[in-house]
């Protein structure tokens, strides 16, 4: 309805958000002190800006200047606290400068996702469920008018539609690949056959085929390495997703092992699609940590140089922060840079650290967050950092993108490192240019056509009024999350 916003017209969510949301492969963690405060200072500053500025909290909050005076807030309350080695790289005034916090903010930049996730609410997961299982609880009723019917009708808030609205019209993202979660071969929330429907409903839109597809294969797992030529000949994905440290009896494997990895990657080889995209870090449930940890990588690397290794999640891990590399480490990304030096791989070679989910709980810290992106650039290589949000389980990744879009490493680390500096080009780099590397032959075609098709034109249009609904989807507590783990892993 022509001037009327339909989401949160009260203006009680944050643009940019710091909570206890997981994308489902982690236990959500608390939220600590700090990170409370930082909230309130920002509801606080989104009251007297908006104020200032002449405007409802609504209003301010999904213009620009309510994004600029949230991560604001955040800086101000991290650096009381001592946190300064990162920081959201802003003017003051651009918390009630339109014009400044769009020029900071705002941005034309390519942008690649090369994890994003959809959940069919109808698909066949659901119909082995008890009839008053209710997965996905933290979904909130009320988030879209699809979803207020009864039962697990508020699922139906993950649909196509909602999805190309988050994604294509909420946030800046101009590709995407669709990925799979962790589970067995008959209790998947997105079937291959489904993810083709939903890059489908783009196609619908008279528009440039905008999503991507990963084959989902586990070689730990019956039946999944025969699976394997129809996905290539008869779906045409663009890369393979594996899960290390999942299997069906709860025990991970490596890339390496002669009796799976291997025969998995030489699969992959001998049907032209040679990229592997590899769940790394983020252990989850009670699944082999060991195999979460990137100690195979630099092995695989080094014996295939033909096969592009796209390290998810760059083997973070949410229970220590990083800090400068430390070689005693065993886990997070000091594992995989370890085994990158132990076996020889350059900076932009054939390895890739991907950021999804990584990036959206560094938002909490900005030490760890300058560390964790310092060490990549240096040890994987300025041109093969990659964009990643795990959206939708965050729901729009536009908050992650206008984080990033400004977030600095401090000069005293970047001296005392080597780390760059995050400028303009490098964020481009990341955003998407990085991934054109492994997947530039699937998308060379598409990219002159992004602004003129149909979602562009969409996006023009909606732009003039947006109206965001700055919610999240995933677990928020271990209660969602054992939850959404039983039907992923039953």
């Amino acid at each position: 309805m022509p001037g009327k916003l339909l989401h949160d017209p009260l203006g009680q969510r944050l643009p940019i958000k710091l909570d206890t949301t997981s994308n489902g492969e982690f236990l959500p963690v608390p939220l600590a002190r700090i990170h409370h405060r930082a909230n309130a200072l920002a509801q606080s500053l989104a009251t007297s800006n908006a104020r200032r500025r002449g405007l409802g909290r609504r209003n301010f909050l999904v213009s620009a200047c309510g994004a600029a005076t949230t991560l604001l807030a955040f800086n101000s309350a991290f650096a009381a606290t001592g946190r300064r080695g990162g920081y959201f790289e802003l003017e003051a005034e651009a918390a009630l400068d339109p014009q400044l916090a769009s020029a900071r903010l705002d941005g034309r930049e390519f942008i690649f996702d090369v994890q994003g996730h959809f959940v069919n609410p109808d698909g066949r997961w659901t119909r082995q469920l008890p009839d008053d299982a209710r997965p996905l609880q933290s979904m909130p009723k009320a988030s879209c008018a699809a979803g207020e019917g009864p039962g697990r009708a508020y699922l139906d808030c993950l649909n196509s539609e909602q999805f190309v609205q988050d994604v294509f019209m909420d946030s800046d993202t101009d590709l995407m690949v669709l990925s799979f979660v962790p589970s067995r071969a008959d209790a998947e929330p997105l079937t291959i056959e489904e993810a083709a429907a939903t890059a489908d409903l783009v196609e619908r839109l008279d528009g440039t085929h905008r999503l991507l597809l990963h084959g989902r294969v586990n070689p730990n797992q019956d039946g999944d390495l025969e699976a394997m030529d129809q996905l290539a000949e008869r779906w045409g994905v663009c890369a393979w997703k594996t899960y290390t440290q999942w299997g069906p009896d709860g025990r991970g494997f490596w890339l390496d092992d002669e009796d799976s990895g291997i025969p998995f990657l030489e699969k992959a080889r001998q049907l032209g699609v040679k990229i592997v995209a590899v769940h790394k870090g983020l252990p989850f449930g009670q699944q082999s940590y060991e195999h979460s940890t990137c100690a195979d990588i630099g092995r695989v690397a080094r014996r295939y140089p033909d096969i592009s290794f796209l390290v998810y999640h760059s083997g973070f891990v949410t229970g220590s922060a990083e800090g400068p590399y430390d070689p005693e480490r065993s886990d997070g990304v000091d594992s995989l840079v370890t085994s990158l030096r132990e076996n020889g791989i350059a900076p932009n070679s054939n390895v890739y650290a991907e950021l999804g989910s990584t990036w959206r709980y560094l938002l909490r810290d900005p030490d760890s967050a300058a560390h964790t992106l310092g060490k990549l650039f240096l040890a994987v290589g300025e041109d093969n950092v990659l964009w990643g949000t795990d959206s939708i389980w965050y729901g729009s990744p536009q908050d992650q993108i206008q984080a990033f879009r400004s977030f600095q490493i401090a000069e005293p680390l970047r001296e005392q490192y080597g780390y760059p500096q995050m400028t303009p080009q490098l964020r481009a780099k990341v955003f998407g240019l990085n991934a054109l590397k492994p997947y530039g032959k699937y998308v060379s075609d598409l990219l002159p056509g992004f602004g003129l098709d149909r979602v562009a034109t969409l996006r023009a249009e909606y732009r003039q009024q947006p109206d965001p609904h700055f919610r999240t989807y995933g677990p928020r507590t271990r209660r969602e999350f054992f939850n959404l783990m039983r039907w992923q892993q039953s």
